[in-house]
């Protein structure tokens, strides 16, 4: 699933071609897809529908629109946005199709029909219950500290808790506590101050770390014009079960957590 780092490569990539266009119309052959509200009613909504923004909300992208309109997209395990002319031979796996004012086409393809679109008036309505973004300068030892406090659960499950830190996922909890040195299984509850301070820091240090390579492309995530990001090939721990861990030797461990694969050494991480 693309988390934060995926997101904001495609949110950065998108805003050149859609912010000041117009959309004219919406076209979707999987209405699943579609969250919020129904898709006839998106249709008449976000017809004329100016593009203002496009930010980013945890793993959720967020196009400002204008007449007070919101739209927020959940790329989910397998979702690609990509701007493209509507001469542009279509795809299968492409279910739902913003029509641009200028001959081109906002598609949103998805393999595995996950991914979810939202038009609200509130982005509070979908937004809302999601956790401090990692990388403000608001999210501090001390917030990440306040959150942890009192929480019995392994480290690695509580780190995809979206309602905890929003925008960690697979790839970047495994990483970052490899550099914090600190074992995935471990409860968060037994940490002290100072391994709190590495793990906030270690976060931002893999989310950033993300962002600058653009992203992992590991299953299917790319970038919106297709090419891969280079984030896959700079991780320490994840999908490296058995090789080396670069700071000791000692072979890359693998375990299930919460349904997760984890990945880990045994030797650093305590």
């Amino acid at each position: 699933m693309p988390e934060l780092p995926e997101v904001e490569t495609v949110v950065r990539a998108l805003r050149q071609p859609l912010i000041g266009r117009t959309i004219t119309g919406v076209r979707n052959d999987w209405p699943r897809h579609i969250g919020t509200p129904t898709l006839d009613e998106l249709r008449a909504r976000i017809h004329g529908c100016q593009v203002k923004a496009i930010n980013r909300r945890a793993k959720y992208l967020v196009f400002s629109l204008t007449q007070g309109e919101t739209l927020i997209i959940h790329l989910k395990m397998s979702g690609h946005l990509a701007v493209v002319a509507v001469t542009t031979p279509s795809n299968k796996y492409v279910h739902t199709v913003f029509e641009l004012d200028n001959g081109q086409e906002l598609r949103f393809r998805d393999t595995r029909k996950f991914g979810r679109v939202y038009l609200v008036q509130d982005p509070e309505q979908i937004l809302g219950k999601l956790g401090p973004e990692p990388l403000e300068a608001d999210f501090t030892p001390e917030v990440l500290q306040e959150r942890l406090n009192g929480r019995t659960r392994a480290l690695k499950p509580l780190l995809l808790d979206q309602q905890l830190i929003a925008g960690v996922g697979n790839i970047y909890a495994d990483e970052a506590l490899f550099y914090a040195k600190l074992h995935p299984t471990r409860p968060a509850n037994t940490l002290s101050k100072n391994e709190i301070e590495a793990l906030h820091n270690a976060i931002q240090k893999v989310l950033r770390l993300g962002i600058e390579r653009e992203g992992a492309s590991i299953e299917l995530y790319v970038k919106p014009d297709g090419s891969k990001g280079d984030m896959q090939n700079a991780v320490a721990v994840f999908r490296r079960t058995g090789d080396p861990c670069y700071d000791c030797g000692r072979p890359v461990e693998r375990i299930v957590l919460g349904g997760r694969s984890t990945h880990f050494c045994s030797n650093c991480q305590k």
